[in-house]
């Protein structure tokens, strides 16, 4: 029951998620914010607290990630109506007013003065137009976030607890299936970052997510190269930071997301059995997700798990791009067929 819900509440998340992204006003842009948030964060708490501070006992250091990570709320409310092309002086202070709130109440209130600013700034006199917009953006980004936090913290908060639970009591299963799915989104349109920012992942199912993107970046690679997608640049574009290849991807989708199902889930099992933890939510994407283990776990684990999720990454980036071959040699020996018949007739 704890896989069913966790895997059920995960799956019913990205159905929304998708929906926003996809369908709302300018939401893909919101999302990529929201992933720069996470980034601008969570990954440099992540990095600068728990490994330079608390591991490398650096104090500058550890206060510069603890100072990054208390500000997440402010940094969505400013990059996320930035991303939307709104004017970075209302930006700022919509940013500024939401000191104190987490990264989904800034990132609420952040899209909706992404709406707004612009009707204000044309509406407003010219000349004047900065500063009374300020003064008004301001409170309504604080009341957003005031109405908004309880709600939406507890609820994302729950979903994200329940897969956390489910991770914890059958780690390998879970293992599997969130690595595989958060590599799926981590290659889509999508934003993986955004997604486990949004859920406040941590724990085992972050640390499963993070090595799950880290693992099937080698799938991704591999069926590129072997299917003849792109040159070398966009092998290594596609490894590092799948969403530069959208376009490739969305056109391959079938064999790339399969394939990546599969590396994901790999690389998620290896995470599973070596324990890694991360409580650094936000940070599933290749790079993020090689470097936020090191913080929360012993590096020999760390290294292991990657190594193993890396042999994973390559053997389904191997069958994949195999089996791929062998159905389009399958099709174009059909089609070649089916003209020589046609041309007899």
């Amino acid at each position: 029951m704890a896989i069913i819900k966790g895997m059920g509440l995960l799956v019913l998340t990205l159905i929304v998620f998708s929906g926003f992204s996809l369908k709302a006003p300018k939401g893909q842009k919101a999302m990529s914010g929201l992933a720069g948030a996470a980034i601008a964060t969570f990954l440099v708490e992540a990095i600068h607290k728990y490994i330079n501070g608390d591991f490398l006992k650096i104090q500058f250091l550890g206060d510069v990630g603890s100072a990054s990570g208390s500000l997440g709320g402010v940094i969505a409310a400013i990059i996320v109506p930035i991303y939307m092309g709104v004017n970075p002086i209302y930006a700022v202070t919509a940013g500024a007013a939401m000191a104190g709130y987490g990264i989904l109440p800034g990132f609420i209130a952040g899209y909706v003065i992404g709406l707004i600013a612009p009707i204000l700034e044309k509406k407003l006199p010219k000349g004047v137009d900065v500063i009374l917009g300020a003064l008004l953006i301001a409170p309504l980004a604080r009341v957003i976030g005031l109405v908004s936090a309880p709600v939406v913290d507890t609820t994302l908060q729950n979903i994200g607890d329940m897969i956390t639970v489910a991770a914890v009591q059958s780690p390998y299963i879970m293992g599997f299936l969130l690595g595989g799915i958060t590599k799926v989104i981590c290659t889509s349109p999508l934003s993986s970052m955004a997604l486990t920012a949004m859920l406040d992942l941590q724990g085992l199912a972050m640390g499963i997510a993070s090595i799950a993107c880290v693992g099937g970046s080698f799938t991704n690679g591999l069926v590129f190269k072997r299917l003849k997608l792109g040159d070398s640049s966009n092998v290594l574009s596609v490894m590092l930071e799948p969403l530069t290849q959208a376009d490739v991807v969305t056109t391959n989708a079938l064999p790339i997301y399969s394939s990546n199902f599969i590396g994901g889930g790999l690389a998620g099992i290896a995470a599973a059995y070596f324990k890694i933890i991360n409580n650094a939510p936000g940070t599933a994407s290749p790079i993020p997700g090689l470097i936020a283990p090191f913080g929360f776990n012993s590096p020999k684990n760390v290294v292991l798990a990657i190594v193993f999720a890396v042999l994973g990454g390559i053997l389904a980036g191997i069958v994949g791009s195999t089996i791929s071959k062998l159905i389009i040699v399958t099709k174009n020996k059909r089609k070649s067929t089916e003209e020589v018949i046609t041309e007899v007739a």
